[in-house]
């Protein structure tokens, strides 16, 4: 078949389906304009399948895949696409969900041997491929048919090519889905059981954020009677990035999963009382000085999430709640008395795992009950003497500890006098202020104490950039879980927090018993060109901790440029740069990445003065708009941008302790990379391998 025969076939196969589709959305009618309760209900499940038959209309399928089960004569094209829809005459699927169990058919087979296999819910389904393509439709327009494989002809290698055409796409100001194009290997970990801490290592451009973000949506769909979408979290590192990814769960018609960071979730959880210090304005020192490793090693953050602090604090947890009833009775009235070995073994019989202050709750409930029981088994009738032993009651509770989080982290824990957590002032109806580093020790003693309040156990935890979260944070997420099931993501190439995060996966697979976890890495990018990864390559040439390095799809672009701009005003060589950029009509997102927050500030403001608009990215931002940016190199992690431009390229800005920030830098970049030096170009760049300092 021609390919012009092939477009033909699958433009009429288009135009019927979308035909079925849109009587079906005409058969929903209009709204329910009543006030019954059930009709409400009924009508926001018909406007539910409404509106994802409109985008089913607008692109139902992306694939197609000819399959015979084995022990069958007939051959059925099965369909791929978002949403699964039927042809309501007869039942019949028009489009299988690609969450479907032979939905994972599209996704693993690669051509050569036609045998596949797939796992039903009633068991294992043999059988043979005959055809895989590749369909795009956009608008409910048919632009392009692509086989990947077809029976009997030779192979020839179009493998990639509706991957290289996606690819090579423009990027706009939001994350896009994947799911016309994920991967075998991506495809795994989407799949992999519910009851696990995924743990996924994944190079720059490897698709991890999508892959967890397309979890989330076959969680829901294989696991439907078992998950809610409001009892899953995604944790991200900032709110810019959130909105960045915002709309791949609506795309894959998922709703109501919450996503926050870590600092604003235990935030919420401490309460009104605690606010955090300007995380940002030390966040930007960080980056604005040099450290070394040894101080890298010795930072607050770590000492202060490590699993030795874990430690102590459970230790003084059981301090606590061993020492909580005092070596005395209970004495309500003279004659009435409850000895402590009695009050403990009351105490004893709490649930263990209940929170600590929940459990002296209940027993100081049911002390009042037995000291109200006594009295009245006595015929005390006698006001004064109810008072008197009311009054003693709440003498003897006020003996049982009942600390703040804050003052139990200070005291107990660190065994200060004044809160390295925060304190406000005497007599002040204003929050203690703590510092970011100790967040997961204060929502972790917050937890044990008081618990989560209303907040249900989650069913699934997305956690992104985790290679810069600490052990003692997964440990308190741990805590807001029933059953083991997270996916953990990161790169630990991309770890540039060193005073906070891991330098290896151990650190945070230590948290977790080991028959609960998983491991897979994911080594090839699809982000950048061949030019750009092999470039970004060469900058960790030498990093240890067992990570392997980017492997590119092969997408073949411009060269990636280092040019010295010698004593032409900095400002006047960027400017240059961009007006060329902009003049390309094929570059939608430009970003220029400075390595400090002041250098980007007054970067940003020369190009205004030099009638350049753009957009200034700060630590607080909520939204990235596209365009022409302006961003600190250690804002941009998790975005990317059709081209970059790194203008203080020099020795003096990234040395040896700079690799994985350069990096960074260097991987935003999908199309087109240029660096701008102005004395000497950083050592990390060294066309000789054997001459470049030490990467630590």
């Amino acid at each position: 078949m021609s390919p012009d025969e092939k477009f033909d076939e699958e433009a009429k196969r288009l135009e019927r389906v979308r035909e079925l589709i849109r009587a079906q959305m005409e058969r929903i009618g209009p709204r329910y304009a009543g006030n019954d309760y059930t009709e409400q209900v009924l009508d926001s499940h018909r406007q539910e399948r409404k509106r994802r038959l409109a985008a089913a209309d607008r692109e139902p399928y992306f694939g197609r895949l000819d399959f015979r089960e084995e022990g069958k004569e007939r051959t059925d094209p099965i369909y791929i696409g978002k949403f699964g829809v039927s042809d309501l005459a007869d039942q019949t699927p028009l489009v299988i969900d690609w969450r479907a169990p032979i939905g994972s058919l599209f996704y693993s087979f690669a051509g050569g041997d036609p045998r596949v296999a797939y796992e039903s819910p009633e068991g294992v389904v043999h059988g043979t491929v005959s055809l895989k393509r590749n369909v795009l439709i956009r608008q409910g327009e048919l632009q392009r048919v692509v086989d990947s494989y077809a029976e009997g002809q030779e192979q020839e290698a179009v493998t990639d090519e509706f991957l290289l055409h996606r690819l090579g796409e423009s990027k706009d100001n939001r994350l896009r889905d994947i799911v016309s194009t994920i991967q075998q290997e991506q495809d795994a970990i989407i799949r992999t059981e519910k009851n696990k801490i995924l743990f996924v290592q994944g190079v720059a451009g490897s698709g991890k954020t999508t892959v967890a973000l397309h979890r989330l949506a076959y969680l829901l769909y294989r696991y439907q009677d078992r998950l809610r979408a409001d009892r899953m979290m995604i944790l991200a590192p900032n709110r810019m990035f959130l909105q960045y990814i915002s709309g791949v769960l609506p795309e894959l018609g998922v709703g109501d999963i919450r996503q926050t960071t870590f600092a604003e979730w235990a935030l919420e959880l401490l309460g009104e009382g605690v606010e955090l210090q300007d995380s940002d304005t030390e966040l930007a020192r960080w980056f604005e000085r040099k450290t070394t490793a040894r101080e890298l090693d010795e930072a607050p953050g770590r000492r202060k999430g490590s699993l030795e602090m874990l430690r102590r604090i459970d230790a003084a947890l059981l301090a606590l709640e061993t020492n909580l009833i005092p070596d005395e009775p209970f004495r309500p009235a003279p004659d009435l008395w409850l000895p402590a070995e009695q009050i403990r073994a009351w105490f004893r019989e709490e649930p263990a795992d209940e929170p600590l202050m929940k459990r002296r709750e209940r027993l100081t409930a049911r002390l009042r009950r037995w000291m109200e029981i006594e009295i009245g088994r006595n015929r005390w009738s006698d006001k004064t003497v109810r008072a008197n032993a009311t009054a003693k009651w709440k003498a003897y509770v006020r003996k049982l500890p009942q600390p703040d989080a804050c003052a139990f982290y200070t005291k107990q824990v660190l065994g200060e006098a004044v809160s390295a957590a925060g304190k406000a002032a005497k007599g002040s109806k204003r929050p203690a202020a703590v510092a970011a580093e100790d967040l997961p020790a204060l929502a972790y003693i917050q937890l044990r104490l008081y618990g989560a309040g209303n907040t249900p156990f989650y069913d699934h935890i997305v956690i992104d950039e985790a290679q810069d979260y600490s052990p003692l944070q997964l440990a308190v997420l741990k805590e807001r879980q029933r059953v083991p099931s997270m996916t953990v993501l990161g790169d630990l190439q991309q770890g540039i927090h060193g005073y906070i995060g891991i330098r290896n996966w151990d650190e945070l697979t230590e948290v977790f018993d080991r028959a609960d976890t998983a491991y897979y890495e994911l080594d090839r990018s699809y982000r950048s060109t061949t030019e750009i990864i092999e470039f970004a390559n060469r900058i960790l040439a030498g990093m240890e901790g067992g990570v392997k390095p980017a492997k590119p799809v092969f997408r073949s672009g411009r060269p990636v440029e280092t040019e010295a701009v010698g004593e032409t005003d900095p400002a006047d060589a960027v400017a240059g740069v961009i007006r060329q950029w902009l003049q390309d009509k094929e570059l939608h997102t430009v970003a220029v990445l400075c390595r400090t927050a002041a250098s980007c500030e007054r970067l940003h403001a020369a190009l205004g003065e030099r009638g350049i608009a753009a957009t200034l990215v700060k630590a607080k931002q909520q939204d990235y708009e596209g365009g022409l940016t302006v961003v600190p190199a250690y804002l941009s992690k998790g975005l990317e941008f059709d081209a970059v431009l790194i203008p203080d390229a020099d020795e003096d800005q990234y040395g040896p302790q700079d690799a994985k920030l350069l990096y960074v830098a260097c991987t935003r970049a999908l199309h087109r990379l240029k660096l701008l030096y102005r004395n000497r170009l950083t050592p990390l760049l060294a066309q000789d391998e054997n001459h470049r300092p030490p990467v630590l």
